[in-house]
């Protein structure tokens, strides 16, 4: 595949966005920098990219997969791209670009839901959880933290579920009525976007009965008095579940905490299994779960909950356990005990429990609270910007400080080139 550009690169250093979340995000963000005088490129894969940038200097990338490491390579050639910003580290076409970048020296920026939330997006350079460049060591934290300001809580922006429904489906109906524009285009997700809308119409369609019903069962257990443990469950179609996860796969990750749980939490414990809130229902994780309490011998003391308060749930909880999720760093702020089964960002010495999955349930470990406050001042400063992706505030907030960002990374680049 031959790519021609007549335009020689220019001379100060820009910045090229690939996907993001089908959200105003990324076209704001490049509108903002080219206000600013910066030079700003995006590449669409499919229709619904089209349909989220109406900016000036978009590209489609109309190839085949095998194809993608070439055409990039010539863009951050001829347009002179000094950092790719992206939505997610994982996706297919992302891990080749970030490979390509990295052999390049080009900064990769990456954009995700917030570690924190909420309030706060993701806006990480180099990688996400797995992949973060961030320290492992807690002494790391503890050090960079003395030069921070006090922690303090992210303007009140929350996001509208509607909203992101309704952008959601713009991007699939662009994608489906541009598909012979790009057809090598394979979308990451595992289910035709239609498919996934019917589940969540029938999700929202059973809501009200479903939040009575875990409202119910949360009453239940807090007059009982018993200790209880929460596991969350995780999107089965995210990146971070199927590359990231020892299970490979939320089944896999039920089938191991059940059964851990099953045999060595104490007798009069229980176990809170709680549906992910943006789950398809396409998969009846609550007849799996279920299926695997009873094959454990533990149907009685395992609790689904398909809706219900979070934050009620995890101040009283005795401790959490979570793949990989936000709602492990969710607990930490309460003091909870959390153990990880992969590698999130938190999951440090003196935040989360160091042993084996089975010594957790008898002897949770809360977290260093004084190491949590030098870590999410770290977090907030190197790899999280306020806002969110689905409210007027929160967009203008995360657009104002993600492009300062960038334009700080940016001169330090410059001046390091000089150096």
């Amino acid at each position: 595949m031959t790519h021609v550009f007549s335009a020689p690169p220019p001379q100060r250093r820009g910045f090229l966005f690939l996907q993001g979340l089908a959200s105003r995000f990324f076209e704001r963000l490049g509108a903002r920098l080219a206000e600013r005088g910066h030079a700003v490129w995006r590449v669409n894969f499919n229709g619904g990219d089209r349909a989220f940038w109406r900016l000036p200097g978009a590209l489609d990338f109309t190839g085949r997969p095998e194809e993608w490491p070439g055409f990039l390579d010539d863009l951050l050639e001829r347009l002179g791209i000094g950092e790719i910003v992206l939505f997610g580290d994982c996706r297919p076409l992302h891990r080749a670009a970030i490979t390509l970048a990295r052999r390049s020296g080009v900064a990769v920026r990456v954009v995700e839901e917030g570690y924190l939330r909420p309030g706060w997006i993701t806006f990480e350079e180099g990688g996400v959880n797995a992949c973060s460049t961030l320290p492992r060591e807690a002494s790391r934290y503890r050090e960079m933290a003395r030069a921070l300001p006090p922690w303090r809580e992210p303007p009140r922006c929350a996001g509208s579920f509607r909203r992101r429904a309704a952008e959601d489906l713009l991007y699939a109906v662009a994608s489906f009525a541009a598909r012979r524009r790009f057809p090598h285009y394979r979308t990451h997700r595992p289910y035709f976007a239609l498919i996934e809308y019917a589940g969540w119409a029938r999700r929202l369609a059973l809501r009200r009965r479903a939040e009575r019903r875990a409202a119910a069962d949360l009453a239940d257990l807090a007059r009982s008095g018993l200790p209880y443990f929460v596991f969350p469950l995780q999107l089965d179609c995210d990146y971070q579940i199927r590359l990231n996860s020892p299970d490979r796969g939320m089944q896999g990750a039920i089938e191991r905490v059940v059964g851990s749980f099953a045999c060595h939490a104490p007798a009069a414990s229980r176990l809170v299994v709680k549906l992910h809130p943006l789950d398809s229902g396409l998969i009846d994780w609550a007849g799996i779960t279920r299926h695997i309490a009873v094959a454990a011998g533990v149907a009685g003391r395992v609790l689904f909950l398909e809706g219900g308060e979070t934050e009620a749930l995890l101040a009283a909880c005795c401790g959490l356990v979570t793949v990989n999720s936000t709602a492990g760093a969710r607990a930490l702020a309460y003091g909870a005990p959390v153990k990880a089964l992969a590698r999130p960002v938190y999951d440090l010495p003196g935040l989360t429990f160091a042993g084996a999955l089975d010594d957790f349930w008898r002897a949770p470990e809360p977290p260093d609270m004084a190491l949590f406050d030098a870590f999410r001042r770290v977090l907030a400063a190197h790899a999280l910007v306020p806002g969110d992706f689905f409210s007027e505030s929160g967009l203008e907030l995360a657009v104002a400080a993600a492009a300062t960002r960038l334009e700080a990374s940016a001169a330090a680049a410059t001046a390091r080139a000089a150096a």
